[in-house]
């Protein structure tokens, strides 16, 4: 991690990743990127459908290859490790030995020159990507598939991983980093290893401007609106709350509600909710 000098208030606090010590360059393969319109939270009628979204710095999306199997049994070499501001994750561009180049989520330590490789029968190292049912209990894997060619759905975000417990009657058990237990099919396909830039949870923003670069708008607390604005707002001073059980903006009672459907085609596949944060 960086920390700063305090010049001021705001930097006293402020961390960040240090990505000097670990990115290999800072320009992207300009084949691989496109542009995204910002839409700010907003829907095809321009109506808010997410708060607190807009602005922020510019940004380029890099096309990264969350299924790779295309590439199966072609040699890959991990050319650079590179920022991406779409995701939290590094990004690794790799040249295969076909010629092409794709971009696709860095393992933990990785490093330019690597080799990796997708195959059934893959060999056990950080960035292969092999079917589950073919990777031992115990190890950890990112970018899991929940259906074979699906892409991989489960585990991409920086430092993250799945723990595969068990191979049973064509599913996987995994554990997720919520703690979660589920079962995902064992012919999808995962990558080995933890994903990268596991530092990611210990950057302090340290100014509200910061937050802005990001395209986070600010928040708002519903205790300081009106009565016409929100469930809570109104009274003299710092009023209570008011009402009996906590209320969303649009008066839809949160916090310990249920909120997934138990229509869900995947609760079947879910063996053990996460944990209640207390």
């Amino acid at each position: 991690m960086k920390n700063y000098k305090p010049t001021s208030p705001s930097r006293r606090q402020m961390t960040s990743v240090d990505y000097g010590s670990v990115l290999t360059t800072n320009r992207p393969q300009k084949a691989l990127t496109k542009n995204l319109r910002v839409n700010a939270g907003r829907n095809n009628r321009g109506v808010i459908t997410t708060r607190h979204q807009g602005g922020g710095n510019k940004k380029v999306y890099r096309i990264v290859d969350f299924r790779q199997i295309d590439k199966k049994g072609v040699p890959g070499r991990v050319e650079t490790v590179e920022y991406d501001p779409y995701r939290s994750a590094f990004i690794s561009l790799v040249v295969y030995k076909d010629g092409e180049r794709r971009y696709i989520i860095a393992p933990k330590d990785a490093r330019v020159g690597d080799d990796l490789i997708v195959s059934e029968n893959a060999p056990l190292k950080a960035g292969n990507r092999l079917k589950i049912k073919n990777v031992p209990i115990g190890y950890f894997v990112h970018n899991v598939e929940i259906r074979e060619g699906g892409g991989g759905k489960l585990a991409r975000s920086a430092g993250s991983f799945a723990e595969v417990l068990a191979h049973e009657g064509g599913w996987t058990d995994i554990r997720l980093g919520s703690k979660e237990v589920r079962k995902v099919s064992s012919e999808g396909w995962a990558s080995i290893g933890q994903v990268s830039n596991p530092d990611y949870n210990l950057v302090n923003i340290g100014k509200a401007g910061r937050s802005r670069w990001l395209g986070i708008r600010p928040t708002v607390r519903g205790t300081a609106m009106n009565p016409v604005d929100h469930p809570y707002g109104g009274g003299e001073g710092r009023q209570a709350r008011g009402t009996k059980r906590p209320k969303t903006a649009w008066g839809k009672v949160t916090g310990g509600r249920k909120t997934r459907s138990k229509k869900k085609w995947s609760n079947k596949l879910i063996i053990q909710r996460r944990p209640k944060v207390r």
